[in-house]
């Protein structure tokens, strides 16, 4: 056998099928999806451009990612990387151009000092007294050694001829070596005008050109030679020392052939590091070489062609395979980065819809909570004014769900919790709001009523499902759901007193018995009212002496009939209410808090009255609330001792969930008593959540069998094997039995009958004043001594 509560658990073990089309949870991306507009206070912050950044990160798809971030990303890197470039061949082909210009300037200089190089050379030779000397003795061996073979191997003359003063060649060297002097007549046509103009200075002694560095003066020109180009240069030979008398215009002629296609282009190249220099007779060059006219007196006769030195090209080409790994390792970067940021913006974005859940949801159930339900109310409301619609506000509390917790723990509570919250979601729509405000307290937000009738019908169908059966913790409870109802426009446009409404809606559901609705009526803040000031009276009752008053009631030994003890009872006789039921303000004092003075006023009463009574047993009433104060235990031991009350007397009634109750504090208030040997008994057995197999890990010296098995002896519904079952478990635990509620010969005959040790009820007596119950001890102990 299990629990006794029939409203709790199922005897068939079979759970209720549950309703079809369930609506999923939804995912985190999906709740981001349905956030609704906050309607407080705006406040306005600036986040568009990192917004737009994270939204390009956080595409849903790869390919969305790839085509909107990826691959535009990617060409702009590949841009910057063309610009980059470009930007560098620009300016190598810049720097090259400098190179080049500057180049061909050398070049036109080189070419331009050529004639007066030769020039140059001649003058070494011509000024000198011993060469007049010789040409006038006709040294032949001496003109070859001086004037001919010296300056072919020292200059690279090609070609030298000897001239007389009648303009006859008198010495001629060429290809190396001397030649007959008649091969002048190759040239003669070429040199004719030079020597000519030449001659025609010298008789006038003009000396136009001569400096320190310019000896004597002469004439030269560009020329073809034997099918080369060629500088042709003529010098007088002049002596020296001035000492020799030469007549103007009748010296001897020294007259050379420089090829500008043989061994100067090697010594161009060597000196002057041009690479790949020839002569060419037209202008045409190949791609990547430049050129240069030579130009005697009638035109060019033809170019000089090199090959320019290209510093920028040189850099770039051996800059490209470093920049070419560069750009990759960039490129790679790049896409590593994006693929970093891509997650690293997913698992962020993630985090805050994680926030956002937590900040707008809650987080056992996945309803949105309580801030989340204002704003939607207040979204709500603020649209009703322009659509003449109307909406519901259903404020559900759970029933007996305090008792799930306290016999099954948290885990088992939650469970149940999440099982509701399902359930609710299945039995609205996508239109509707389903929020919990904690603890078991749920709201919901119909829209769009079509009437009043829509809204009852929603009711029965949420007390209905919570009727189903909960499976948790592997066993099947029943628990039941209470429902306040306020309607808008009806019950007001304000969120908070529509809430308010709902709420004192829901009070009076529960207080006209439990699985039930109520829609607010005016009447019900009446009654409100009246509870407040209820409890105001009571705040002031407990101030005020004579107000609470410690009744009564006796309890009788089973077998003897003899009155072993009494429990001692709260009662308020108030000045302009008169007697208040403790049904009224025993629960309110718990709700407000004022249980634990009511508490011990009555403890320190019961015990100020009972210390001298003859009785063996002073029980009295304890909340969980009382019991979860860390200090109860030295309270209920300061009160002792001020009464002289010996704690082996007194009885402490709990009931099964406040014993049940696994905090810390409760556990070692009990332990604490118990020490002093202070007794407990566990009151109403059988109404809460335990089994009978629980009785004995429950630290209690007596079971109190609930007055509602007794009164139902007599009933089909097997009361009486409850009851026997309960103390047949106690007698075999060693704990003590009393039934409550006996009222009839019948009842008292029958729990004696069972071996029940302590009977208490109406039948025997009612609670009674101390003054009342004083006497009936008198009267009992004369009973007994007779």
């Amino acid at each position: 056998m299990h629990g006794f509560d029939p409203q709790l658990f199922g005897g068939s073990g079979c759970r209720n099928a549950a309703p079809a089309n369930p609506k999923p949870l939804g995912n985190l991306a999906q709740l981001r999806l349905k956030r609704r507009p906050f309607n407080g206070p705006e406040v306005f912050v600036d986040y568009s451009g990192l917004m737009k950044l994270r939204r390009h990160f956080a595409e849903p798809t790869r390919r969305l990612f790839l085509l909107r971030t990826a691959l535009p990303v990617i060409g702009l890197t590949l841009l910057i990387a063309m610009i980059t470039a470009g930007l560098l061949l620009w300016s190598t082909i810049q720097t090259d151009r400098v190179a080049a210009a500057r180049q061909r300037s050398l070049v036109g200089l080189i070419i331009s000092k050529l004639e007066s190089a030769v020039a140059h050379d001649q003058e070494s030779v011509t000024v000198w007294d011993d060469a007049v000397n010789a040409l006038r003795s006709g040294d032949a061996k001496w003109l070859d050694t001086n004037l001919g073979s010296w300056m072919h191997t020292y200059f690279g003359h090609d070609e030298v001829y000897i001239l007389d003063a009648n303009n006859a060649p008198v010495y001629a060297f060429s290809d190396g070596s001397i030649v007959d002097p008649g091969s002048y007549r190759s040239i003669q046509a070429t040199t004719a005008p030079l020597v000519q103009t030449l001659r025609a200075r010298l008789k006038r002694g003009d000396t136009e050109g001569v400096t320190e560095q310019v000896l004597t003066i002469g004439a030269s020109d560009m020329a073809v030679i034997a099918g080369h180009p060629a500088v042709v240069s003529i010098k007088p030979v002049v002596s020296d020392s001035g000492h020799i008398a030469q007549i103007p215009g009748q010296e001897f002629l020294h007259v050379a052939v420089r090829y500008l296609d043989g061994s100067l282009l090697t010594s161009l190249r060597q000196d002057y590091l041009l690479d790949d220099a020839r002569f060419s007779w037209a202008d045409k060059v190949a791609s990547g070489e430049a050129s240069y006219p030579f130009v005697d007196r009638s035109g060019p006769i033809g170019f000089f062609v090199w090959r320019p030195y290209r510093p920028g090209a040189f850099v770039l080409f051996q800059l490209v395979p470093v920049l070419g790994a560069l750009f990759g390792l960039v490129l790679a970067g790049v896409i590593v980065a994006l693929i970093a940021f891509r997650r690293r913006t997913l698992k962020l974005i993630e985090t805050e819809d994680r926030i956002y859940h937590l900040a707008h949801n809650d987080l056992l159930t996945a309803l949105p909570n309580r801030g989340q339900f204002n704003e939607r109310l207040a979204d709500a409301l603020a649209r009703l004014p322009s659509t003449d619609e109307q909406l519901a506000i259903l404020y559900l509390d759970l029933d007996r769900f305090k008792q799930v917790n306290d016999s099954f723990g948290h885990p088992a509570g939650d469970e149940l919790l999440r099982e509701f919250a399902d359930r609710l979601r299945r039995l609205t729509t996508e239109a509707d709001t389903v929020a919990r405000l904690g603890g078991d307290e749920f709201i919901i937000i119909k829209r769009s009523l079509a009437g009043e009738d829509e809204v009852r019908t929603l009711c029965e169908r949420l007390i209905e499902s919570a009727r189903r059966p909960f499976e948790v913790a592997g066993v099947q409870v029943f628990v039941g759901v209470s429902v306040g109802v306020a309607v808008a426009p009806k019950d007001g446009l304000d969120a908070v007193e529509l809430v308010r409404k709902a709420d004192v809606a829901l009070y009076h559901a529960k207080a006209g018995g439990r699985s039930s609705y109520a829609f607010f009526g005016h009447e019900m803040d009446l009654t409100l009212a009246m509870r407040k000031g209820l409890e105001q009276d009571l705040r002031k009752a407990l101030e005020m002496p004579g107000q609470i008053q410690v009744h009564y009631q006796p309890l009788y030994a089973a077998d003897t009939n003899r009155m072993t003890g009494v429990e001692a009872l709260a009662r308020w006789s108030d000045l302009e209410r008169g007697w208040v039921a403790p049904d009224l303000f025993i629960p309110l004092s718990e709700e407000t808090g004022l249980i634990e003075p009511l508490g011990e006023l009555v403890l320190r009463q019961a015990c100020l009255d009972a210390v001298h009574w003859p009785i063996e047993t002073l029980a009295v009433n304890v909340s969980a609330l009382q019991l979860n104060n860390p200090s109860f235990a030295m309270r209920v031991t300061s009160i002792l001792l001020e009464t002289h009350m010996d704690p082996r007397r007194l009885e402490i009634e709990v009931t099964e969930s406040a014993l049940s109750e696994r905090r810390t504090e409760c556990r070692n208030n009990i332990e604490a008593l118990r020490s002093i040997g202070v007794r407990f008994a566990l009151d109403d057995f059988g109404t809460g959540f335990s089994s009978l197999g629980r009785l004995q890990t429950l630290e209690v010296d007596r079971i109190k069998i609930d007055r509602s098995f007794v009164q139902g002896f007599g009933r089909s519904n097997g009361d009486e094997a409850i009851v026997q079952a309960i103390i047949n478990l106690a007698r075999a635990t060693g704990l003590s039995t009393t039934a409550e509620g006996v009222e009839t010969e019948s009842q008292c005959d029958y729990l004696r009958k069972l071996g029940c040790d302590q009977l208490q009820g109406f039948l025997l007596s009612r609670p009674l004043p101390k003054g009342e119950l004083q006497d009936l001890l008198g009267v009992v102990s004369e009973r007994a001594s007779a």
